[in-house]
């Protein structure tokens, strides 16, 4: 069973390493031994130490090395859109099995990758598109297949769920944690695809797709970074006994017709401690299903680096070089609901609100009242003077909301209004309230 690789970066340095030190092992559990035909990269003279691979198979030319005829399997972990969407189209055109880790190309066109799937008889497999070495697509594609899934809430970037947890534990500022998460490795030098969500979104795409049976793209999630939270903001969250998570959120609706919809959105929010999300520390993944008949389930673990994401890509190899073998191939795509993905204005949540306000009578009840207007309603309310200081001098106060679940729109609409009032001096910040906190 032949391969040709695309890319030998992190990833693909790993994949070839593992290919070579367990060839005896995935020879035996496919059936047939795993030999690399040819390796595509942009420069074939560059130093790659020593990596356990013959330099001849080395080459520039990487749509020629797939339309060759001695190639079985394309493993595709270069990135991007293009080239690598053409690649992979042809590939799958001619039949033949494509394993890919590129979440991006996958949120932003994976109908053309399935068509040609379905057009050339082929395997398309991307476990390592989401959650690097977790098992986790396979679950929602094949063992979850006979259940119906209602909401998938998870943690799948590691930069922010590192950065995050840094600041809940040392008190550390945006800033400076996310200049530790690039001295430690885990964020890149643009590190704006991960703290602005891009990364979360494109994952959150792929999970929608497969967990409700309907084609979702990046386009389609609301999403936002955590570019925006502050200390104060985490000292809010443990007063509440929450923590504070970059979150994908995918769930099931009813839209005002009662036609079934799908929201998908990427935010950070706050989140009980009692959350099994909440324990997420470091820059480890994971992600909560909620299934009708399976219940509550979750999936742990690194979600990213070379090792485990290449761990990932050989599982799917194995897999589709087994299916070749047997003269099969998996089940093509499952779009079959079709659902409506309803826009973040009608995603129901809860807000937490920080306001500065003029500290005199008759405040709370004017802001009260703009919530009231907006069909709003309030769960909790903390008021004190700003800063600590003495309160009842005319001085500015901070105050506290917390609403109960309401549509995004009207409580995006509801803070709009707030920022226009003359006693509030500023809304210092919103983040929503997930998981029943």
């Amino acid at each position: 069973m032949r391969l040709a690789l695309l890319g030998c970066g992190t990833v693909g340095s790993e994949v070839v390493r593992l290919l070579h030190t367990q060839a005896a092992d995935l020879a035996a559990r496919i059936g047939a031994p795993l030999e690399i035909a040819g390796i595509a990269v942009r420069r074939v003279g560059r130093d790659r130490g020593d990596l356990p691979v013959d330099p001849a198979l080395f080459t520039t030319d990487p749509l020629g090395l797939i339309k060759r005829d001695d190639v079985d399997v394309v493993v595709e972990v270069v990135g991007g859109i293009e080239p690598a969407r053409s690649w992979l189209v042809e590939a799958l055109r001619a039949g033949k099995s494509v394993v890919t880790a590129n979440k991006a190309l996958l949120a932003e066109d994976g109908a053309a990758l399935h068509d040609a799937a379905a057009e050339g008889g082929a395997d398309l497999y991307y476990e390592a598109s989401v959650a690097g070495a977790i098992p986790l697509l396979r679950p929602l594609r094949e063992s979850l297949h006979g259940d119906r899934i209602n909401r998938v809430t998870g943690i799948v970037n590691g930069t922010t769920n590192f950065i995050l947890s840094a600041m809940d534990a040392t008190g550390a500022g945006f800033a400076e944690a996310l200049d530790e998460a690039t001295e430690l490795g885990y964020a890149e030098a643009d590190p704006t695809a991960d703290v602005e969500g891009f990364d979360a979104a494109a994952k959150a795409a792929i999970l929608a797709s497969l967990a409700f049976h309907t084609r979702v793209t990046a386009a389609d999630v609301h999403r936002e970074g955590i570019t925006e939270v502050t200390v104060a903001d985490m000292a809010s969250a443990k007063a509440m006994g929450c923590t504070i998570k970059l979150l994908c959120i995918a769930a099931r609706g009813t839209d005002e017709a009662g036609r079934e919809t799908v929201s998908v959105r990427v935010h950070p929010a706050m989140i009980p401690l009692t959350h099994p999300l909440a324990s997420v520390g470091d820059a480890f993944n994971a992600v909560f299903v909620e299934a009708e008949a399976a219940g509550q389930l979750m999936f742990y673990g690194r979600g990213a680096g070379g090792a485990p994401t290449a761990s990932a890509v050989l599982g799917d190899v194995v897999a589709v070089a087994r299916n070749r073998l047997a003269g099969a191939y998996a089940a093509s795509e499952s779009a079959y609901a079709d659902l409506a993905v309803r826009p973040m204005g009608e995603a129901l949540t809860r807000y937490h609100i920080s306001l500065d306000v003029v500290d005199r009578p008759g405040v709370l009840q004017a802001v009260a009242g703009v919530f009231a207007r907006h069909d709003v309603s309030i769960a909790t309310v903390r008021q004190g003077p700003a800063g600590g200081g003495p309160a009842g001098r005319g001085e500015d106060a901070d105050l506290v909301i917390v609403t109960h679940v309401a549509p995004d729109a009207a409580l995006a609409a509801t803070v709009r209004k707030l920022r226009g009032l003359d006693i509030v001096r500023s809304v210092a910040s919103v983040l929503r309230v997930e998981g029943g906190a």
